[in-house]
């Protein structure tokens, strides 16, 4: 059995009912044999609770895949809540044994996380608001606090956006983007939640994946402009989304959220009039994603259809078609003897 030595029992010791420890004869406030064995107790609930995430974590990978990914999403989010409190609240039955201590504690913790963590406790208020769904889950795409992208992750503080470039008359908006279309960067940003309470957060994709596209063809007054019509619609009609192969309840959302008939929601083209050319804008209806491939594919189709029928796109180049005749006239060469008198005629 281990005996201390007469030294090291005048240096350290418990005494008093409370075992509180003595050092030198001065009493440690705070350490005594009760906060051990609290202490003891908070380590043990934090490797519990950690073992238990780590085997949530794992059920929720195994589950996420294909279209189970939005469930594994809010199934991980729902169980760091759910431990996030758990822990909070075996912290407080541990180390708070009598109620007006507790009140008081909690009195002190507010006010101070209130004033020095006042964009902490914002961004946390708005991830509550965000779990309920109403405002955009993972998976789906956005435009918060100025950037654009895919929602990747969620968490208490942050969300992680997987970034995407803008069309050409987006690139104007701040920040500017090299990439000409709705495509990644290749570039992860991180936005705090609380940008929900400052800026508007646009989504592409809540609870419905469809969204209208335009595409702008400026020809000339002299070409024929029934026939260029023609072929947009052709393009749009073979490789939008048509409206027979949309579901009834996409088809009853589509006619509840743009207040139209199901005539209306078929491509269509319109024309604008301007100094230079006649503008058609085509309008379709397209999915949330691969729109730039789509683009692609009636682009080249249409290129092909114009040109087999001699239209041609205008532009704002000009060609100088003809010059006025230039006259160059040479004037007689001066006399030399006039010029020697002076001219003063003496």
């Amino acid at each position: 059995m281990f005996v201390p030595s007469p030294f090291l029992a005048a240096l350290v010791e418990f005494t008093g009912p409370e075992h509180s420890l003595h050092v030198f004869g001065i009493r440690l406030v705070g350490i005594n044999a009760e906060n051990g064995k609290k202490l003891l107790f908070s380590v043990a609930l934090l490797v519990l609770l950690a073992l238990l995430n780590a085997g949530l974590r794992v059920i929720a990978h195994n589950a996420g895949s294909g279209k189970n990914k939005r469930i594994a999403f809010w199934f991980r989010q729902g169980t760091r809540l759910l431990l996030t409190i758990a822990l909070a609240i075996g912290l407080l039955s541990i180390w708070f044994n009598d109620t007006t201590h507790l009140g008081a504690a909690a009195g002190f913790f507010t006010a101070g996380v209130a004033f020095a963590l006042q964009r902490v406790v914002t961004a946390f208020a708005a991830y509550l608001i965000i779990l309920r769904g109403k405002t955009f889950n993972v998976g789906d795409r956005i435009m918060m606090g100025g950037v654009r992208g895919d929602v990747i992750s969620l968490g208490f503080m942050q969300t992680t956006i997987m970034e995407m470039g803008q069309p050409p008359g987006e690139q104007g908006d701040d920040p500017s983007m090299w990439v000409h279309s709705r495509q990644y960067t290749g570039r992860v940003v991180t936005v705090t939640n609380d940008k929900i309470f400052d800026t508007p957060v646009y989504n592409y994709s809540l609870k419905f994946p469809y969204i209208w596209e335009e595409m702008r063809i400026p020809i000339s007054y002299k070409d024929d402009r029934n026939r260029a019509e023609q072929i947009l619609l052709a393009a749009a009609d073979k490789h939008t989304v048509k409206i027979s192969e949309m579901s009834e309840p996409d088809l009853c959302e589509m006619e509840r959220r743009y207040t139209m008939r199901r005539a209306d929601l078929k491509p269509k083209v319109y024309l604008r009039l301007t100094d230079n050319w006649v503008e058609l804008t085509v309008r379709f209806i397209a999915r949330d994603h691969g729109v730039r491939e789509l683009k692609d594919r009636m682009s080249r189709e249409i290129i092909d259809n114009l040109d087999a029928a001699k239209i041609g796109i205008a532009s704002g180049t000009y060609e100088i078609v003809g010059l006025p005749p230039v006259r160059v006239e040479r004037l007689p060469a001066a006399d030399p003897q006039a010029a020697s008198t002076g001219g003063n005629g003496r």
